[in-house]
């Protein structure tokens, strides 16, 4: 399958796509696809980049993404325990064009404003988990009725925003390729030194023309979305390692310095390092 467009494997005439993912990780290509999802996460935590957002999920999780919004789950695959996510797939306009701007459907507006952003809803989600876990045994009509539970429950649950810039411009293939390199080599190479030479030679492109096109794509330089992707690192220890200092998370996060790392995590968090942790 090729990384753009993404293309949700369906049956012939189905217009809502049920789909299980379970592994050592989820799918981890950078990807857009037509359909808007709607994901329980039931086991697994990771980093997810959403547009150009970098956000974290964890078990117990309801994510909701846009259509042609992209982006990657990324799983924590150190503890080898399995990911696992149920997902619901489907077009605004598929059940029939102006279906769901019924007044009867008013009360959706709300999923329907928030899905071009994504979100996320990560409490009071007993509910939307006992919906989820019914679809895999169920028919056309119920999976059809539940969708529609899920969305009223979505549509009115407290939520967190998961990208503050939408690319009007669905991804060209080549477009998507570079990008993804950008993203999984910087991913992967967060802790070290990342310098806009080599990120430039990366993305095979000079550090002029790089910086604009990153930045015309996510709306923000290439070291904010660094410093955001080192800091939700730095958070995820700052929650689970209470023995660990904060110098020596700011270490493991990428920041030789701890000015600069409580100078970033503020801009960011709008805490410092310590605050966060008394919080978390």
């Amino acid at each position: 399958m090729k990384v753009f467009p993404f293309k949700i494997p369906k049956p012939k005439d189905d217009v809502l796509i049920y789909q299980e993912d379970k592994g050592l990780s989820f799918y981890d290509k950078l990807h857009q696809h037509e359909e808007i999802q709607l994901s329980y996460i039931f086991e697994g935590h990771g980093t997810l980049i959403v547009g150009n957002t970098i956000n974290t999920y964890t078990s117990g999780d309801l994510i909701v993404i846009g259509g042609n919004l992209p982006h990657v789950f990324k799983s924590d695959i150190s503890t080898g325990k399995h990911s696992h996510m149920l997902s619901l797939f489907f077009k605004k306009d598929s059940f029939g064009t102006g279906f769901f701007d019924l007044n009867e459907f008013r009360i959706l507006n709300p999923f329907f404003k928030r899905m071009r952003h994504g979100f996320k809803i990560s409490s009071n989600t007993s509910e939307i988990k006992e919906q989820f876990l019914k679809l895999k045994n169920t028919k056309k009509l119920e999976r059809f009725i539940i969708l529609l539970q899920v969305t009223k429950a979505a549509a009115t649950k407290k939520h967190q925003t998961l990208s503050s810039f939408i690319y009007e411009k669905n991804y060209s293939i080549a477009d998507g390729t570079r990008i993804q390199v950008v993203y999984d080599y910087t991913i992967k190479n967060f802790k070290n030194h990342i310098s806009l030479e080599y990120i430039s030679e990366v993305a095979n492109m000079t550090k002029t023309a790089f910086c604009k096109y990153f930045k015309k794509r996510t709306n923000k330089t290439y070291f904010e979305f660094l410093n955001e992707l080192r800091v939700a690192h730095a958070c995820k220890l700052l929650r689970e390692d209470v023995d660990k200092s904060v110098a020596d998370i700011a270490f493991d996060s990428g920041y030789n310095n701890m000015a600069n790392f409580n100078r970033q995590f503020r801009l960011i968090k709008n805490v410092t390092p310590t605050e966060y942790k008394n919080l978390a």
